[in-house]
């Protein structure tokens, strides 16, 4: 009933989750009025997001709802939070983010490749990192993956554990200040509810 008449194409989809429909602003708004809505208190909210946030970094693609989840977890944060959280991960900021960790994590003095950074193919790496994982071949996972993904690793974890303090520094004062103004407004609409009933007894 609720469907769509014609279903997506993959190009569509794929379209979409590069540039959205209604523009990045406003499903980042959009995104910020849901997370505000959810019921918990900012601290878990806040914090939730920020684990979120923080998996974003790591390069293990298709773990990062569960990572976020289980993080969450450990720190009592929500975790449908972190779920929005992950939306930090995306088509835009991959790229960016993929090259940043395996420098950092070189620079820590974590291996890497002696080819230059941008010229590394980060997506296709970890694509066959996945294969690899789900056909159990170690070998290649050992020798020709590894020395890619443990730098971005360990990079992955020092601008996550940075992108987990600015994300919850900067969200909870939000999150906060819009819970307080959206219950105002919602006991002024009871109270205005309430009002009309009493007037309409009385006629």
């Amino acid at each position: 009933m609720f469907g769509r008449r014609s279903k997506l194409t993959m190009r569509s989809r794929v379209g979409r989750a590069v540039w959205p429909q209604s523009g990045w602003r406003r499903s980042w708004s959009y995104g910020m009025h849901r997370l505000g809505r959810l019921k918990a208190s900012p601290y878990s909210l806040a914090a939730g997001f920020a684990c979120g946030a923080a998996v974003s970094f790591l390069p293990f693609i298709g773990f990062h709802f569960l990572l976020a989840g289980l993080l969450a977890f450990c720190m009592r944060a929500s975790i449908l939070a972190s779920a929005l959280g992950t939306v930090v991960g995306n088509p835009w900021t991959f790229p960016f983010i993929w090259i940043s960790t395996y420098r950092v994590g070189r620079w820590l003095g974590f291996g890497g490749t002696s080819g230059v950074a941008e010229r590394i193919d980060f997506g296709g790496t970890l694509a066959r990192a996945l294969d690899a994982l789900w056909d159990l071949d170690v070998p290649h996972l050992v020798y020709a993956v590894w020395p890619i993904v443990k730098p971005m690793t360990a990079g992955g974890l020092v601008l996550g554990a940075a992108a987990w303090v600015v994300a919850y520094v900067l969200l909870r004062p939000v999150l906060a200040a819009y819970k307080e103004a959206r219950s105002h407004r919602l006991q002024r609409g009871q109270a205005r509810a309430d009002a009309e009933r009493a007037e309409r007894l009385r006629v």
